[in-house]
């Protein structure tokens, strides 16, 4: 397994600096810049000036070298559009935040999507079954965004009973969450629920059953150990998403999150803003995805990481 972690890391290693490539200049390549909105007022000079303060009067290759040297120090820059507030102080401001939001709603999804996979797949065509299909589809392919304005309007807008704003207690909670994991469950169990039918049809179940193994320990020992690979590949990039931010939700429920910065970065061209955040993400994908992996080998053994 050592030989195998340290590949995927020079990979992952490889593939920030790829990502960091292509953003940093695409950026710089579309037209505008962090200052468009005050170019109409501002004189040339005093333009030429700031630009000279932020090192974007140099040639582009020598800004992305600064920037890749501030960037291997764990220095991102500080804001364009805020010159007093440090990307890094965004990213410990906004992540915390949003890792908190992000875990429960793991925790959620994981929890509902593979119990109710597994219902549906033990009692396949019953109406419970038939259910779940119909909720799985519908949550995968209906977008973020309407679940969000449709729990929203309910909630808070015809019942008023339960806050929109901000996370102040553990109602607050409770809106995000469920739009958060909503697409999430639907897709889980409908993973669950696929792999799971072709497990409990293997030999080994059967032999299982035929010694007298209980049902119960048929399924969660015998099935699932096998059945939540699947499951498992899918967490990877979804903990990562999750736990950086939504940018939809944070924006809709006022949560001062990674996603909120990021958005706004956006719409400003912050460049560092920008470049930090999705270094960042990348970050976590990278790890997430190692993550999955080594536990593909400590769930199944017949998985051989070191070929």
């Amino acid at each position: 397994m050592g030989r195998y972690i340290v590949r995927r890391v020079i990979s992952g290693v490889v593939t920030l600096f790829v990502l960091l490539v292509v953003t940093f200049f695409l950026m710089h390549i579309v037209p505008g810049s962090p200052f468009a909105q005050h170019e109409d007022k501002m004189p040339a000079e005093i333009r030429a000036q700031v630009e000279a303060k932020y090192g974007l009067d140099k040639p582009l290759m020598e800004q992305f070298i600064t920037y890749l040297g501030n960037t291997l120090r764990g220095d991102f820059g500080i804001s364009f559009i805020k010159p007093s507030t440090n990307v890094n102080e965004i990213l410990d401001l906004g992540f915390p935040i949003s890792a908190r939001v992000g875990a429960i709603v793991v925790v959620v999804s994981l929890f509902i999507g593979v119990g109710v996979g597994i219902l549906s797949a033990i009692r396949r065509g019953s109406l419970l079954d038939s259910a779940v299909m119909v909720f799985a589809t519908v949550g995968v392919s209906v977008p973020l965004f309407v679940i969000s304005v449709l729990l929203l309007y309910l909630f808070a807008g015809v019942w008023n009973v339960l806050p929109t704003y901000g996370l102040t207690t553990w109602r607050h909670y409770i809106l995000p969450v469920a739009c958060l994991s909503f697409s999430p469950i639907a897709y889980i169990a409908r993973l669950t629920r696929s792999s799971m039918l072709e497990v409990i049809e293997q030999d080994y179940i059967r032999t299982a059953r035929a010694k007298g193994v209980k049902e119960s320990m048929v399924i969660l020992r015998h099935a699932l150990r096998n059945a939540i690979l699947p499951v498992v590949t899918y967490l990877g990039p979804l903990v990562a998403s999750l736990l950086t931010g939504s940018f939809i939700v944070e924006r809709l429920f006022a949560i001062p999150g990674m996603g909120r910065y990021y958005v706004e970065s956006i719409g400003s061209r912050d460049y560092n803003v920008i470049l930090g955040m999705t270094v960042f993400f990348g970050i976590f994908v990278v790890a997430c995805n190692l993550l999955v992996d080594i536990l593909y080998g400590i769930i199944d053994p017949r998985v051989k990481m070191d070929e």
